[in-house]
């Protein structure tokens, strides 16, 4: 293999390179690390920043980008949860709301994050607002419905616990048993993404998201109806966003207003390193699946060993400048 070849061969696959380089490392310090149940674990931790991620990458694919995803994420996590606390839990959210089956206040979470997010494609599409500042403010506004929502009475700003056990054993359930199990959230962040899968390389939805990404001007010369794609694309986000916010609560057994806080900007980390584009129209749901779990490999994995969190921080933001650096190397010749 010569040496263009080699370099070829190290850009098309440096996210793999970098993933496998990490887990050897943290093994030949701790041998412990390669086990199922951490495997396990690091599935289980990286399920609903999956699902975020994905959403995330759907905008930056278009050359956007979305401040909001974790304030709706938040403010999910706090419908549903304020609405499947077990009857006799002594500080009820709604102390006077019958049971309901669990899939309704799911559905309810799913929609109100749906409703975030097409509000943030009709500003940006249709008031011609940058995605950084209608996204910055539409987070504002989000985190602000959700502490008054979450500060009413009786509740008065106190964490949401008391959830009801068929609602929590969707983030804390799973297949088979012992170490070889596999978690239901696992599975719905697995299936999520197959989903979008499709919806990237199988649909119109996606093509036309490419496009846009690619070239606004030459999607709408080609006919492409650019805004109401963009409204699309944004609530489909917004609406995974609903969904991971229901996957949290589920997954922790309790749900607060802070919920989420900077969420995105792992998201945003995780779908950079994962080869989405900052510059648009460049992006694949296996990058983002493991970029996001690099991200959960460094979290997990220096502390698995020991690293202080303050080196953590140090060491994902040198990853973050560095895979958007090689990004831009990468792709600014084609722009």
């Amino acid at each position: 293999m010569n040496v263009k070849r080699t370099q070829t061969f190290i850009t098309q696959n440096a996210i793999y390179i970098v993933l496998v380089l990490l887990i050897m490392g943290i093994a030949l310090y701790e041998p412990a690390f390669i086990s199922v149940n951490t495997l396990r674990d690091i599935l289980i931790q990286s399920s609903t920043r999956i699902i975020i991620a994905l959403g995330v990458a759907f905008i930056l694919i278009t050359a956007g980008t979305d401040l909001s995803a974790g304030r709706v994420v938040g403010f999910t996590a706090v419908i549903s949860a304020s609405m499947l606390q077990i009857p006799d839990y002594s500080r009820r959210f709604f102390p006077d709301l019958p049971q309901v089956q669990v899939w309704l206040p799911i559905l309810i979470a799913i929609i109100a994050g749906l409703l975030c997010g097409l509000i943030n494609g009709i500003v940006v599409s249709k008031l011609h607002v940058p995605p950084f500042i209608a996204t910055l403010g539409t987070m504002v506004i989000v985190y602000g419905l959700n502490s008054l929502y979450f500060d009413m009475d009786p509740n008065q700003s106190q964490p949401i616990g008391g959830l009801r056990p068929d609602f929590t054993k969707i983030g804390s359930g799973f297949i088979g048993s012992g170490q070889y199990s596999i978690p239901y959230i696992v599975l719905i962040a697995l299936g999520v993404a197959a989903i979008v899968w499709v919806v990237f390389n199988k649909t119109k939805l996606g093509k036309n998201m490419y496009a846009i990404g690619g070239n606004m001007q030459a999607a709408k010369v080609s006919g492409i109806d650019v805004s109401k794609n963009l409204i699309y694309i944004y609530a489909i986000a917004g609406a995974l966003y609903g969904l991971a916010g229901v996957l949290e609560a589920a997954r922790t057994g309790g749900a607060t207003n802070n919920y989420g806080n900077m969420y995105e900007l792992d998201a945003i980390a995780a779908c950079v390193v994962g080869g989405v584009s900052t510059t648009g129209g460049i992006g694949t749901v296996p990058g983002v699946l493991v970029g996001v779990i690099i991200f959960t490999l460094i979290n997990y994995g220096l502390t698995f060993i020991g690293i202080s969190p303050y080196y953590q921080l140090i060491i994902k933001g040198l990853i973050i400048i560095a895979a958007v650096a090689f990004d831009m190397r990468k792709y600014s010749s084609k722009k």
